[in-house]
């Protein structure tokens, strides 16, 4: 199965040149800007018309931290699934035999969607991401695992989950797939990594940087299972 990863797209899906030989595209949350649902809507729903004509057998949607219209259920499940998307919200579908958990939490910063305190996510991964998933899909990475980003005063950090990190080394899937953290000034997370010690494949499929939106920086990643 080829997958196409990409997230983070921020309204400039169709700058994004769609492969082709793929059989399952799957994005990683924030498709869309604004906190205020209303016209975050608009743009929701401007992706949606977007990502259901690509020519894909396959399409899952996976919201992130800008997709307010769909914590507020402006958007719902239902408007994704009329057009052959699936939506998962801390919830797993088998296809051709693969098991795909999706989930858009992240942990808090700032005052924007489907976020939840650190010492609250452990609860969150240990319960819903079943213990055989093949596929993880959240919308933020995995503490020390493509998330290093500027902190307000200047310094670098990594911004990942570490209760996200622990539950992921325990199931140990395919693949894990997220976006979130973009390429920043002189650093990179956008593509993929692997751990010596796991069999999963880490991709960050962001194809936006800091400060620059509306140039690609990535179109995303292709891969294998």
């Amino acid at each position: 199965m080829r997958i196409w990863h990409i997230s983070d797209t921020h309204t400039y899906h169709n700058l994004l040149e769609v492969p082709t030989d793929i059989d399952m595209v799957i994005f990683s949350g924030d498709c869309s800007n604004p906190r205020d649902p209303y016209p975050n809507e608009v743009e929701v729903r401007g992706f949606i018309d977007w990502y259901r004509t690509l020519k894909i057998p396959y399409k899952i949607f996976v919201a992130g931290n800008h997709d307010t219209s769909i914590e507020k259920k402006f958007v719902t499940s239902e408007d994704f699934a009329r057009h052959n998307i699936i939506y998962l919200e801390n919830e797993d579908i088998i296809i051709d035999g693969v098991k795909i958990f999706g989930s858009p939490y992240t942990p808090l910063f700032g005052n924007w969607a489907f976020m939840k305190a650190r010492h609250k996510l452990d609860r969150v991964w240990d319960s819903a991401i079943p213990d055989d998933s093949d596929i993880v899909v959240v919308h933020g990475p995995p503490k020390g695992i493509l998330d290093l980003s500027f902190n307000r005063r200047g310094g670098i950090e990594r911004c990942g989950d570490k209760s996200l990190l622990n539950r992921v080394k325990d199931v140990n899937p395919k693949l894990c797939l997220f976006g979130h953290i973009h390429n920043c000034e002189d650093i990179i997370n956008q593509g993929t990594m692997k751990l010596s010690n796991l069999d999963t494949i880490f991709s960050n499929g962001s194809v936006m940087k800091d400060g620059r939106f509306g140039k690609l920086t990535s179109n995303g990643n292709i891969l294998e299972i």
